[in-house]
């Protein structure tokens, strides 16, 4: 029986690693604009669901 390899051979499969990559730049964003421990507390959680703020503001921006 062969073991099948677990290879990134298309886009949608590597998509973690961009959206990791997104995560640590938002993060880094956040946190440079922040003081305190709480503040810091807050741009990590919000680096963790930056797309939901992308898609939020895109559909603003296009009026929907």
């Amino acid at each position: 029986m062969k073991k099948k390899e677990n290879k990134c051979n298309n886009i949608q499969g590597c998509g973690g690693c961009a959206y990791m990559l997104g995560i640590i730049g938002a993060a880094v964003y956040y946190i440079s604009a922040t003081t305190g421990f709480w503040n810091t507390l807050l741009a990590i959680l919000k680096a963790l669901v930056w797309p939901a703020f992308l898609v939020f503001d895109l559909l603003k921006f296009i009026g929907a």
